[in-house]
């Protein structure tokens, strides 16, 4: 798969997260928005991005330890995104910030070379 292609899935990941979101099926949601942070964790906006909505996700579902740990992981994606990621970490406050995770089955094809 291409970059674009890997890409193109960070936003339909996005999307799907936030139409779930928007209709409170909250797990469905969470796992989208987890897909889209391992699929733009390499690139600074998207990862980025994919930390925001997950503190809007924490803010909706009144969930607190994830909207403050979102906080302070918008704030680390900005400044480490270009030094070194765990490869595969779904970025949700249940897991560490430094734990390496296998990449999700179907995500597998997006980072084929």
């Amino acid at each position: 798969m291409t970059k674009q292609q890997q890409k193109k899935e960070f936003h339909n990941q996005l999307l799907l997260s936030k139409m779930a979101l928007k209709s409170n099926n909250f797990e469905v949601s969470f796992y989208h928005l987890e897909n889209a942070h391992i699929l733009g964790q390499k690139h600074i906006y998207r990862h980025t991005v994919s930390h925001y909505w997950m503190l809007i996700f924490g803010l909706k579902t009144k969930n607190y330890k994830e909207t403050i740990g979102q906080f302070f992981r918008i704030i680390a994606s900005i400044i480490f995104t270009l030094i070194w990621l765990p490869t595969g970490n779904t970025g949700g406050t249940n897991i560490s910030p430094l734990k390496p995770i296998p990449i999700r089955k179907e995500l597998e094809k997006f980072f084929l070379n």
